[in-house]
């Protein structure tokens, strides 16, 4: 299990989460640099739960939330299966590097 109260503490800028009732059904967090720009995290919505429109809503309270933090940036990875989904959301493309630090 991982320790998410911990890490938001520790590295979180905010955090969204979507509930129904008292069951957590979507979450997606920022994290940042102290300065200008946020890291966009995590978006994920129960798969039972998918489709409804959850994800996209998270997504866009979080880039306001970011917004009145006072950050510039707000940066998101995604693979290219997920470009219409943050596309909508606002995000353009750009280069970005990654190294993989287990290998």
């Amino acid at each position: 299990m991982e320790p998410w109260g911990e890490r938001l503490e520790r590295f979180g800028l905010t955090w969204v989460g979507a509930f129904r009732g008292e069951e957590l059904v979507g979450f997606v967090h920022a994290c940042w640099d102290g300065g200008n720009h946020a890291f966009l995290l995590d978006t994920v919505v129960d798969p039972e739960q998918r489709r409804r429109g959850i994800g996209g809503s998270l997504v866009r309270a979080l880039i306001q939330e970011v917004g009145e933090s006072g950050c510039e940036w707000l940066h998101v990875d995604f693979e290219p299966h997920l470009a219409g989904f943050y596309g909508a959301a606002g995000f353009r493309p750009t280069t970005a590097g990654l190294i993989n630090l287990k290998s």
